[in-house]
Order: C-alpha cells, then sequence, then structure tokens
C-alpha cells in the first residue's frame, strides 16, 4: 500500500460513508465500469466487452457536493489491491453481479485528489512536484526490483514496470480541475498541467482505465488534443451515469423514512426537502435533489443552506455583477419562478473570458447556481433563491432589483397588517417603475407585478399560483414554511374590485388548502388572509385597489 497506489484511504472514507444513517448505494455503476477493465482474452473473444473498452477514459463532472468523491473513494476501493474491502461491498447492491468477486481487489488503483496541496503552497511547483514525487516513492515501494529513478518522470517508472512486470493500472483521478481554480496558478502553469496529464495517460500501455471527476468540462481548457481521449458526461448533455450523482425522489423518500425512525421531534417535513433541495435535471429527464444538503438537513433536524455554505458565494455575484444582454432583467425573472431561454454550452470559465450571457449562464449551470431543461434555465430550490435574495439585497449595484426586494419587503409587511393604502402605493410605484420589463395590461401581466412585490416572501413561503384550491384554482396561495405564520390567498381581477376578487376566494373555498388532504397535518395554524388586487385598464391613471380579510383566526 502506498499514498496514491493501492491506498487504503479510499476505503477508510467509504466505509465511514457506508456506515453513515443516510447513506444511498451507488454502486451499481460499477457495471459500467467493469467491462472497460476485462482482460484481453475476455475482450478478444466478446464482441460486446469490445465495443465497451474501446472507451477507457471517463470523465464526469458535476456541482460541487453532487457526490462525486463519495463515488471516486468507492470505485478504489472496489478496484483496489491495498485493502481487502469485500465485507462491505458483500452487503451492497453491486454484490448482486455474477462477475462481482472476480473484480473486487484484484487490480492497481492509483488514487489521487488533485486538491491536496503542499503546506503553505503558493506556486506550482511544488503542488505538482510533490504529486510526482509521492508517486515514484509508491512505485519503488511496490516494485523494487524494477529500475525506477526518483527524479525521473512518473510516466517513465510506470512505463519501466509494465515492461518489466506487464502490471497496468487503473487511474481515479478527482477534483482534476482543482488546479484551475487556484490563485497562484498561472497560465502557463494551468498549460503544463494539462500537460502532464496528457503525457501520463494518452495512448499510455499501463492505462487499464482512467476514471476522473471535478466540476469543469475538460473542453474549456484542452482546445487541441491533449485530453481528447476522454469521454465527457456532464449533468446537462449526457444521459449516461444520470442517476449516480445526486439523490432522486425514489432515495429521499428511503431516507425520509429513516429519519422518522430516528427518536426524537421531526422538525423536517417531506414536501420541504423538495422546496429547498430538488430542481435539477440530468440530460436524462431525472430529477435530482442536492445530496449534501438533504443529508444536512435530516442530521441536523432542521433545513438550511448546507450546499450553499460549502464555497465563497461571492461567486454569484462575479457572474451576474455586469449586466449583459439584460441579464438582470432575467435573473428578476428567474428569482420569481419564471424560467429564462438560454442555449448552455458544454463548457464554462472562471476567468473573466465570460463574455455573452449564455457563457454566464453555462458557468452557472456548471456550477449549481442554476438548473438547466428544455432550453431553460431556473433556480432550481429555496436554498439557492435564497442566496440570490440574499445577493440582491446586499448589493445596490442591481439597481431597481435591489430596490424592488426592499419594497418587496414593505409589501409582505403591509398585506399582515392589512394596511391597503401601502400596498397600494407599492403596486403603483412598481408598475410605474418597471413598465418598460412587464408591461401588463390583462390579468396574466398583472400576475407577473404581483410576482415581483412579492418577492421577499419567497423566503419564508412556498408560494404556488395556479394552483388547485378548493372549489377552482387559485391565482396565488403563499404557503407559510412555518405553520404557524399566517397563510396568504391572493386573487387578481383586471377591470374588476378587490371586493369581488375576496368574494371569489370566500366562494370557492381556496382557504380549504391550507387544511392539508385527508390523513395530513394542516399546512398552516396561522391566520389565513383573503387579498384582493384589481387593477382597472381604462384608467389613464393606472390606479390600483386592494382589500385584505382575515378569513380565519390563528388556530
Amino acid at each position: 500500500m502506498g499514498v496514491y497506489l493501492n491506498s487504503k484511504s479510499p476505503y477508510l472514507l467509504f466505509r465511514r460513508e457506508c456506515a453513515s444513517t443516510y447513506f444511498v448505494d451507488k454502486t451499481e455503476i460499477l457495471k459500467d465500469l467493469v467491462p472497460l477493465v476485462e482482460s484481453e482474452e475476455e475482450w478478444l473473444e466478446d464482441s460486446e466487452v469490445r465495443r465497451g473498452k474501446e472507451q477507457r477514459y471517463i470523465c464526469i463532472t458535476r456541482p460541487r457536493r453532487f457526490g462525486k468523491t463519495v463515488m471516486a473513494n468507492m470505485i478504489a476501493s472496489y478496484f483496489g489491491k491495498g485493502v481487502d474491502s469485500s465485507g462491505i461491498f458483500r452487503n451492497l447492491k453491486v454484490s448482486e453481479y455474477d462477475w462481482f468477486g472476480v473484480h473486487l481487489n484484484r487490480h492497481n488503483v492509483i488514487h489521487i485528489m488533485f486538491n491536496e496541496t503542499p503546506r503553505n503552497c503558493k506556486a506550482y511547483e511544488p503542488y505538482i512536484a510533490r504529486i510526482e514525487r509521492r508517486l515514484i516513492q509508491d512505485l519503488q515501494k511496490a516494485y523494487p526490483e524494477v529500475e525506477i529513478d526518483a527524479d525521473g518522470a512518473v510516466w517513465d517508472a510506470l512505463k519501466n514496470i509494465v515492461e518489466s512486470e506487464e502490471e497496468r493500472f487503473i487511474f481515479v483521478l478527482d477534483e482534476w480541475d482543482f488546479i484551475y481554480h487556484q490563485d497562484f496558478a498561472t497560465e502557463e502553469d494551468k498549460r503544463a498541467f494539462t500537460k502532464f496529464l496528457s503525457v501520463l495517460l494518452k495512448d499510455q500501455p499501463y492505462v487499464e482505465m482512467a476514471y476522473m471527476t471535478g466540476i469543469l468540462p475538460i473542453a474549456k481548457y484542452c482546445s487541441g488534443s491533449e485530453l481528447n481521449m476522454f469521454l465527457e458526461y456532464s449533468m446537462v448533455t449526457r444521459e449516461k451515469y444520470s442517476e449516480y450523482f445526486g439523490f432522486t425522489d425514489e432515495e429521499v423518500d428511503t431516507l425520509y423514512q429513516r429519519y422518522l425512525n430516528t427518536p426524537g421531534e421531526h422538525k423536517v417535513a417531506r414536501e420541504q426537502l423538495k422546496i429547498w433541495y430538488d430542481g435539477y435535471q440530468a440530460a436524462s429527464g431525472v430529477r435530482l435533489y442536492n445530496p449534501r444538503s438533504v443529508v444536512g438537513a435530516l442530521s441536523d433536524n432542521q433545513l438550511g443552506s448546507f450546499w450553499t455554505s460549502s464555497g465563497p458565494y461571492d461567486e454569484l455575484y462575479y457572474y451576474v455583477r455586469n449586466d449583459i444582454s439584460g441579464m438582470k432583467d432575467e435573473i428578476s425573472l428567474m428569482m420569481t419562478g419564471i424560467p429564462v431561454p438560454a442555449n448552455i454550452q458544454e463548457y464554462a470559465s472562471t476567468s473573466l473570458e465570460l463574455t455573452t450571457k449564455d457563457e454566464i449562464y453555462s458557468a452557472m449551470v456548471v456550477y449549481g447556481f442554476l438548473s438547466y431543461a428544455d432550453g431553460f434555465v431556473s433556480i432550481p430550490n429555496k436554498e439557492l433563491m435564497d442566496q440570490f435574495a440574499d445577493m440582491v439585497r446586499q448589493k445596490p449595484g442591481f439597481g431597481y432589483m435591489y430596490r424592488l426586494a426592499v419594497e418587496s419587503g414593505k409589501m409582505l409587511m403591509a398585506t399582515k397588517a392589512g394596511d391597503t393604502k401601502t400596498m397600494t402605493d407599492i403596486l403603483e410605484r412598481v408598475h410605474d417603475t418597471e413598465s418598460p420589463l412587464i408591461r401588463y395590461s390583462d390579468e396574466a401581466e398583472l400576475s407577473k407585478v404581483v410576482t415581483f412585490i412579492y418577492l421577499q416572501a419567497r423566503e419564508t413561503y412556498d408560494i404556488r399560483q395556479e394552483d388547485r384550491a378548493g372549489k377552482g384554482y387559485v391565482d396565488f396561495i403563499f404557503y407559510p414554511y412555518n405553520k404557524a405564520d399566517d397563510g396568504i390567498i391572493v386573487e387578481l381581477k383586471v377591470d374588476g374590485t378587490a371586493d369581488s376578487a375576496v368574494k371569489q376566494i370566500k366562494d370557492r373555498k381556496y382557504a380549504a388548502s391550507f387544511d392539508g388532504r385527508l390523513g395530513e397535518e394542516p399546512r398552516c395554524t396561522g391566520r389565513i388572509l383573503a387579498v384582493g388586487i384589481a387593477y382597472d385598464r381604462k384608467d389613464p391613471n393606472k390606479r390600483h385597489t386592494c382589500k385584505v380579510e382575515i378569513l380565519r383566526e390563528k388556530r
């Protein structure tokens, strides 16, 4: 065993993961990887194996905290000779396959986490020298009979081993793009690292398989042929491997049942997990939750921003600080739950080279700030929505979005207080200042205005639009995340009256939705407010009228 070669570390980390309450078994990914490492005899005899073996280089890119490192540790633990891991794997899904024992702990694995650096690392040279030195030392220890130059190139040592011993190696490389994010790495350093990976892996007889993961696609950094041997699998462009990164609805259902079986009071509702952490979509159409956040919420028995706290969120402002092609207008639409069209490309950048709106959206999707589906980008869930809202409130440079966030906070307070004068003033002020963006003249456009003026309410409410309630469909219904808070129903009328809007809310019994379905707990124990908003198109002064009526007092 060594630091990189047949290391014990991935086994210890994966064993710890398996022992956790909220472990999800993703070992079936091995059924797609095992054909790549079948013996040459099997490869020559079996045409199906041959087709698989032609592609031995896999690069899977996902946003951070989507299970990439857990997967890399699992793969190294299964194939690697360093530790007998049968005690773990015989209880997992992979053990059901006929080939399970054939490849378990039978391969040489070189497992490198590229995000590990020397102490006080401030330059590329000590970073890459540490990796090379440690791997050379591992090879010298494992193959003492082979001539290996301590000061020579890693690939020369590996070639000597394959020539002398006919040994080959599976490379499991995690956080491959780490160096590209570091301030100490120059553009020349980044090119040197790309060249290092190319010489180490490309067309080398000692490579049995190369499995590589990171956030950023290879295409961003390799305009030529350096790493073109890899097939890349990103979340939005390739269907294969989709189910192995992130949690599906069914997996979260299973985890939630485990949560309910833990002792003590359970403060997290299943529906809340969906609101807070769902919203990503793979190219296959599979809907995915952020796994770190789900596990964090269930482990802590509390909802919160777990994934977003894992990195510096000034990044978010970096992407949207310049109003490229009206991008800030589109961000405001996404903050109200409206997806916007985008041409998502297969690469992203961390530098100032992002010059178009589609490039910026592509980067934001790659990093997990946005979700992409069917030609549209959107803010995936409440966890990210809160981050966008915080950014807007803290950055006055966002102009009208900043002002709108402030106004929306006042609108919610006025609604709860029944202050219809303030509500009306805000409605008319937003209409006057934002008419170039929203240009409304019918109920659909009035609905957009209302969406904007209750922007801040999304932090404390699950706001549903055109939702089925009582005996029909309500324009807006605000389900409070804290059940003791007020529930709010908003009905809109164009060329009507606020009184008629409130009457419709009562006549169609929209408030019944707060009681929950049969056998379920109520969704609101606080007051229930009926809010009527009306707008007269024929009025040259663009007058709005509002009415607030308490349908039910707090229970």
